[in-house]
């Protein structure tokens, strides 16, 4: 990969990981209930997600999903399903106090990367990633030596920023009405992801 297209693909992966979608709500939801520290569990999930992602790409494995119009349609309702009932145990979950029942590791890690895999988004990035940006005739391991750290750099560096914007509003001095109504809305970007989601699979 050049220099240059090395810069082009670093501005795709910037503006495709920043961009507000799932993980981002959900980064946002752990830094605001489990503190920075505890939420990042949750941005290692994600990276572990991109690892996986990338290396299934560079083997042509998303490829294949997204050409399969049945298989990339049962990824989405699953997706939905699970971003909805994410949602609705938020929306529930809302009112309790912080400090009560505090989320396991694994639990937090486990949710952050369901929900990184489902999102149909990452299929759709990482198979455009590798379509415009991967040089034909280069071995594409060898391209890898520089795709995987930039994405897993700038991915880190996103979604580290959203668990520590969550973090930050947790530490506000919020009433705890503001403070409920803040995290059911957190509920239902991930019910309206969920819902939009399955629209789209069902329409096409």
């Amino acid at each position: 990969m050049s220099f240059g297209g090395w810069l082009v693909f670093a501005a795709f992966w910037v503006v495709f990981v920043t961009s507000p979608g799932p993980n981002a709500v959900n980064c946002i939801r752990n830094g605001m209930t489990l503190g920075l520290p505890r939420a990042l569990i949750g941005v290692s999930a994600i990276l572990a997600q991109a690892l996986l992602f990338l290396c299934l790409s560079a083997a042509g494995v998303t490829a294949l999903i997204a050409a399969s119009p049945a298989a990339f349609g049962i990824a989405r309702i699953a997706g939905a399903a699970v971003l909805i009932g994410l949602g609705i145990r938020t929306w529930r979950s809302a009112a309790r106090d912080l400090g009560e029942a505090p989320a396991r590791a694994g639990s937090v890690w486990l949710s952050a990367f369901l929900i990184a895999a489902i999102n149909p988004k990452s299929v759709a990035g990482y198979l455009a990633a590798f379509s415009q940006f991967v040089e034909p005739g280069v071995p594409i391991w060898t391209q890898m030596i520089l795709i995987v750290p930039t994405a897993l750099v700038i991915t880190a560096a996103s979604y580290t920023g959203y668990t520590a914007l969550g973090a930050w509003l947790g530490q506000r001095a919020l009433s705890a009405i503001a403070e409920v109504w803040v995290r059911r809305g957190l509920a239902a970007c991930f019910i309206a992801y969920g819902i939009a989601l399955a629209a789209s699979a069902v329409i096409g």
